[in-house]
């Protein structure tokens, strides 16, 4: 099943055997509250990155020299939240079994669940890093647990206290941030504090999770559920690389990308962007350890 794909990210065609990363799509949102698209944002990402260069000056690496395998998107059942989990959970539980690291791509928020599944099961002690503009701790939404805006209570249900670092968390309602406060670690705003966390964690399993919501709308329009007064580019591409290089990131995800929601494409540039830049620094931590 995990083969190259003709219509793959650039430069992530490596065959399994070798790969060290595996790409794959999760092309979900039916639990989107506010306006769905993010299904599209798999094959958005991959179709934009050819627009930029396998080579980044931020990190003096080429894609080129990573070894990425892009097991393209699963086909996923659009009316049944349970069974898009399982088949996004037995994806990566597959990439696991296999020694790979799973990279997602989404999809709404809700996905997650599914990869963070696999990788708690394989790594029981794993700490998850959120990027969001959400806090997403509801316990049900619209009489629904199994929703976008529940995703980390759900993922909070397997990890226990002291194990979800929020950054970046600029929305959600009364009794979340009152359950947040005792349950998670919150930084609300910004992203300030991750750098010094991340240097805390050393070879702890770390899994990553970012809603690209988490930046201004000013720079990131095409999203779902866009919330004002958002982070930079540069301030994300900062954060997410320094998490990937310094930790030892053992799964993670991309979300929330819409493409509908911004004709003029800068959105789907911004994502492939980040992908771009968390693939070579996980590359260049996976180096390091050689």
């Amino acid at each position: 099943m995990l083969k190259p794909q003709i219509d793959v990210f650039m430069g992530c065609d490596s065959p399994l055997e070798t790969a060290r990363t595996v790409l794959f799509g999760a092309p979900f949102d039916s639990t989107t509250s506010n306006r769905p698209g993010t299904r599209f944002g798999p094959s958005a990402i991959r179709r934009e990155s050819y627009g930029l260069e396998l080579y980044s000056p931020y990190q003096d690496l080429d894609l080129s020299d990573a070894a990425v395998l892009d097991s393209g998107d699963l086909e996923l059942p659009m009316g049944s939240s349970e069974k898009a989990l399982k088949a996004i959970r037995q994806r990566a539980q597959e990439i696991l079994q296999a020694g790979k690291r799973p990279f997602l791509l989404g999809g709404e928020h809700l996905v997650t669940l599914g990869a963070f599944q696999a990788v708690f099961a394989s790594f029981p002690q794993v700490i998850l890093l959120h990027l969001d503009a959400h806090a997403d701790l509801r316990d049900e939404y619209l009489d629904t647990a199994l929703s976008h805006a529940c995703v980390l209570r759900r993922c909070w249900e397997h990890t226990g206290d002291g194990r979800i670092y929020q950054f970046g968390i600029r929305s959600g309602d009364r009794e979340e941030w009152q359950w947040g406060k005792r349950h998670v670690s919150t930084h609300p705003f910004d992203l300030e504090g991750l750098e010094a966390l991340a240097s805390q964690l050393q070879e702890h399993p770390v899994y990553l999770t970012v809603d690209l919501d988490v930046l201004d709308p000013s720079v990131f329009p095409g999203t779902g559920t866009p919330e004002p007064g958002g982070v930079s580019f540069d301030a994300l591409r900062r954060a997410v690389t320094f998490v990937c290089r310094q930790c030892r990131v053992v799964g993670c995800d991309v979300t929330e990308l819409s493409p509908p929601y911004d004709p003029s494409g800068v959105s789907n540039a911004v994502a492939a962007k980040v992908v771009r830049e968390m693939l070579l620094a996980l590359h260049a931590h996976d180096e390091s350890k050689v």
